[in-house]
């Protein structure tokens, strides 16, 4: 496979890497934030905003244990930030008027279902999903590309979640993640890409990212993340558990401009671009006469040498092959040497 479509849009390696705003809960809960960040998003040329649906009673019971990185237990997080179907709805309806993908990752079985009453056009499932295989296998029933976080996860564990998607002829992708926050550089480790590529070579990679700046995801694009996930805020100085490591506008802009780039300059063999000529022809040293030189007088260090320009017919690289052949005629000095100045 190697390649699917979301909404028109082509994903995988032969296609510029998705960049996905993750702006989550980031809005706690309010609708005008929400409807902020997709404008900001937009704003900075993204393509596709992603949210999470929270269906409180289905996702999980009470309980009052709290993430690394809250004061608050995951329960009261949750009530708070969760959106209705109604706010989903329109969040998405905005989303899609601007031109821009809409993503959105349930947690549950309510949620996935309220999704795919909303019209999702592909579904992201976070790394805490990922050996939810109950959960996968009622997404996949949906036939629509799924993106699939891998944080908290090893090999044996993603390929029955591959295997549930893969059955249901489901296009594919996985995201390498670590699920730390903020994930210290030396533990983000892009090259867990190359041992996902080896184990599901059909499906799509990319990174989701948790590290603080866009250093690593940059990176990553070259190792073959045709996807890069990093959480969003319109404002760092809001409140919530994943704004300290969320990308602002500015940010956003920069990845989104910096992984074309590296896309672009990916590849190539060493040789020589025709469009280096121009360079070539200043850069490159000839071989020239140092002073006048007589007919059959013998080629040697004191009247030859190598000089700027590159448009003689002799370059630097044969000097050594002219050094005791004889000069075939009067070679004025400064004079760049050519071939039939030169006996056979």
């Amino acid at each position: 496979m190697r390649e699917f479509v979301i909404a028109g849009r082509p994903v995988g390696p032969d296609h510029p890497p998705l960049v996905i705003a993750e702006v989550g809960i980031n809005h706690e809960g309010s609708l005008e934030k929400a409807l902020l960040m997709v404008e900001r998003a937009h704003e900075a040329g993204c393509e596709c905003v992603k949210f999470q649906c929270h269906v409180i009673e289905d996702e999980m019971i009470p309980n009052d244990v709290v993430p690394g990185n809250a004061t608050e237990s995951i329960w009261d997080i949750m009530k708070r930030c969760a959106l209705t179907r109604d706010e989903e709805r329109l969040v998405k309806q905005r989303v899609e008027e601007l031109g821009m993908l809409y993503l959105c990752t349930p947690f549950s079985r309510a949620a996935a279902d309220r999704l795919e009453q909303l019209g999702v056009a592909a579904y992201k499932i976070g790394s805490g999903e990922c050996n939810n295989y109950p959960l996968i296998r009622h997404i996949a029933g949906f036939g629509k590309p799924v993106i699939l976080s891998t944080g908290m996860n090893d090999l044996s564990s993603i390929r029955p979640a591959v295997d549930i998607l893969e059955a249901a002829g489901t296009p594919v992708a996985l995201l390498h993640c670590t699920s730390m926050y903020p994930t210290p550089y030396d533990k983000v480790r892009p090259g867990a890409l190359a041992s996902l590529r080896q184990a599901f070579p059909d499906v799509v990679l990319g990174l989701s990212d948790h590290s603080l700046g866009n250093y690593t995801c940059l990176a990553a694009v070259a190792p073959g993340a045709s996807i890069l996930e990093r959480h969003f805020t319109a404002d760092k100085t809001w409140p919530g558990p994943d704004i300290p490591i969320s990308m602002d506008p500015a940010e956003l802009r920069d990845l989104i401009t910096g992984s074309r780039a590296v896309f672009a300059a990916l590849g190539g063999t060493k040789n020589i671009l025709p469009e280096e000529q121009p360079t070539i022809d200043f850069a490159y040293a000839s071989v020239v006469a140092i002073r006048d030189i007589a007919p059959g007088e013998a080629l040697n260090s004191a009247n030859i040498w190598v000089k700027r320009p590159g448009t003689g017919a002799i370059l630097a690289a044969h000097y050594d092959a002219l050094i005791g052949r004889r000069a075939a005629r009067h070679i004025p000095a400064d004079t760049q040497l050519a071939w039939e100045d030169i006996d056979a």
